[in-house]
C-alpha cells in the first residue's frame, strides 16, 4: 500500500469506524451474533462471529457480495480495511488480525524496485488463536476514539426508535445533539434542524452511488426523497404528533426542515386525524369562526393549525383509516347536526315574555337584519360556548335565535343582546367589534338629530369602578 494514498483527514476515530463497519457487515452477511468490542488493559479488541478474515480481502477490488446487498451493509468499496490499516500505522497504533485462517501484522518497508517509496507490508502469519470469525486488536488507540467511531453507527448511539417503515426508521434526537442520517445503520450526514434522525434501510441507486469513500458528508439531494418516503410510510401517533406539533411552528417560521415539505405536512395531518379528534383549519380560518372553533375545544377536539397550501389537499380527503378529514366545515356541520334547538311558538309565551319578545320589531325598524329571509325566533335551549350568552345566530339558517330566559330579564339586557347578536350576523367573528360600532353611531346620530342633547341624566352614565386603595 502507498503511503502517500492514504486519506490524510483521516484519524483513528475513522479508522475504527472502517473496523467497526466491516465486522457489522459481516454479521449482516452471515446472520452471527453481533460483533464484540472491548478493551483489555488498554489494548481494544473488535471482534465478528462471522467467516474470518482472508488476505484477497485486501485486494483492491469492490465487493461483489456487498454491491449484491446494499441494503444489508454499510461497505461496498473494498477498501475500508486498507484505508484503517494505513491510517493506524500512520498514527502510531499497532494493529493485528486474528482469524482461523491466518494471522496479519504490518510493517513499513521501501517498495521494491523504489527504495525511494516507503510503502506499508501486510505480513502473513500461520493463525495464531483459534477462534471464529475475525478479530481486529488495536494496540495504542484512544478509549476516546473508539467511542466517537461507535458513534456514527446507529446500534451504538443513545438514539431512541420511534418507528420502522419499509423504506427506514425513524429516531428520536437525543438532547442536545443534531440530528443525523444514517444509511444501513452508518452515519453518513448531520442535521442541525431536522426534527427526527433516519436510518435509511432500503436504498436507492442515487444514495449508493453518493457514498463517497469517506463515507461522510453525503448531500442531502442524495436522501431527502427518501426521508420523505419514511415519513410517508410512518403510520404512529407519535411520529404524526410531533410532526403536527411542529408544523403549528409554521407561522413564527420555527419549524424543523422536514416541514417545509408539503407531502410530509399533508401525510402528518392525515395521521393525526386517524388517531385524535382534531379539528383542521387554517389560521384564518380560525380568525373568521373563533365562536366556531370555540365550540370544537368545547366538545374536546384539538384544534390543528395547517399553511394554506395545503388546505386544498385536505379537504375531500380521507386519513390513514379512510376516514375524512375533519376540517372547519366538516366540523360545522357535525355540530349543526349534534343540536336541535326547542322553538317556542309565540302564542306559548306568557303576557311578560310577550311584552319584551314585541320591542324586536322596533330594534329591527332602527338597525335592519342581514337580509330579507332573516329572522328571529326563541328557544327553550341554546348552545353557546359561553353560558352568559342568551342569544345566537346560524349564519346558514339566516336566524337569530334568542333563549326564552332572558325574556323574562330587563329590557335593556334583551336589547343590547339582540343589537350584538345583530351586529355579529352582519360581520362575523371578524367584524362583529366594528360592525357594533357601527351600529352605536348611528342610532345615537339619529337621536341625537331627532331630540337634541338630553337635559336630563345620561343614558350611560359611564360610572368607573372605584380603584382599590393602595396597600
Amino acid at each position: 500500500m502507498n503511503m502517500e494514498e492514504v486519506l490524510e483527514a483521516w484519524g483513528p476515530a475513522d479508522a475504527a469506524r472502517e473496523i467497526i463497519a466491516n465486522a457489522l457487515d459481516e454479521a449482516a452477511l452471515t446472520d452471527t451474533d453481533d460483533p464484540d468490542i472491548y478493551s483489555d488493559d488498554g489494548t481494544w479488541h473488535i471482534r465478528d462471529y462471522g467467516r474470518g478474515f482472508r488476505y484477497d480481502h485486501l485486494t483492491q477490488a469492490e465487493d461483489e457480495e456487498k454491491l449484491n446487498n446494499p441494503d444489508k451493509v454499510i461497505g461496498k468499496f473494498g477498501v475500508g480495511i486498507k484505508d484503517a490499516i494505513a491510517t493506524c500505522h500512520r498514527h502510531g497504533i499497532d494493529i493485528t488480525i486474528h482469524s482461523p485462517h491466518n494471522t496479519f501484522t504490518v510493517k513499513e518497508a521501501p517498495k521494491h524496485g523504489f527504495e525511494e517509496i516507503e510503502t506499508l507490508h501486510v505480513e502473513i502469519h500461520p493463525s495464531e488463536k483459534d477462534i471464529e470469525g475475525t478479530e481486529v486488536v488495536l494496540d495504542g488507540i484512544s478509549d476516546e476514539d473508539i467511542v466517537a467511531a461507535k458513534q456514527n453507527f446507529i446500534d451504538y448511539t443513545d438514539a431512541e426508535l420511534l418507528e420502522q417503515t419499509r423504506f427506514g426508521d425513524v429516531y428520536e434526537v437525543p438532547e442536545n445533539e443534531d440530528a443525523s442520517v444514517f444509511v444501513s445503520g452508518l452515519r453518513v450526514a448531520s442535521e442541525p434542524n431536522f426534527l427526527f434522525s433516519y436510518n435509511i434501510t432500503n436504498t436507492t441507486k442515487k444514495i449508493n452511488d453518493a457514498l463517497n469513500r469517506e463515507r461522510s458528508n453525503v448531500g442531502r439531494t442524495a436522501y431527502s426523497t427518501r426521508v420523505k418516503k419514511i415519513l410517508q410510510a410512518c403510520e404512529s401517533e407519535t411520529v404524526a404528533s410531533r410532526l403536527v406539533d411542529d408544523l403549528n411552528k409554521f407561522v413564527t417560521g420555527e419549524t424543523h426542515d422536514e416541514l417545509d415539505w408539503k407531502p410530509v405536512q399533508v401525510h402528518a395531518v392525515k395521521i393525526l386525524n386517524a388517531e385524535r379528534d382534531v379539528v383542521v383549519a387554517t389560521h384564518d380560518e380560525q380568525n373568521l369562526s373563533q365562536n366556531l372553533f370555540d365550540n370544537a375545544r368545547a366538545d374536546g377536539y384539538e384544534i390543528v393549525t395547517i399553511p394554506d397550501r395545503i388546505k386544498p389537499d385536505i379537504e375531500d380527503a380521507t386519513d390513514v383509516n379512510g376516514d375524512q378529514i375533519r376540517g372547519a366545515e366538516e366540523y360545522h356541520e357535525e355540530y349543526k347536526e349534534s343540536f336541535s334547538y326547542a322553538f317556542v311558538d309565540e302564542d306559548d309565551l306568557t303576557d311578560e315574555e310577550l311584552e319584551t319578545w314585541e320591542l324586536r320589531h322596533d330594534v329591527f325598524s332602527w338597525v335592519a337584519l342581514p337580509g330579507e329571509d332573516w329572522e328571529a325566533k326563541v328557544s327553550e335551549s341554546l348552545r353557546t360556548t359561553d353560558p352568559s350568552k342568551m342569544v345566537t345566530c346560524e349564519h346558514d339558517d339566516e336566524l337569530i335565535i334568542v333563549h326564552r330566559d332572558i325574556l323574562m330579564y330587563d329590557t335593556q339586557n334583551f336589547l343590547r343582546d339582540l343589537l350584538d347578536i345583530v351586529a355579529f350576523a352582519y360581520g362575523g367573528e371578524a367584524f362583529h367589534t366594528s360592525i357594533l360600532a357601527e351600529i352605536a353611531g348611528a342610532i345615537s346620530a339619529e337621536l341625537i338629530g331627532a331630540t337634541g342633547q338630553a337635559d336630563s341624566d345620561p343614558v350611560f352614565p359611564g360610572e368607573q369602578p372605584e380603584a382599590e386603595p393602595e396597600e
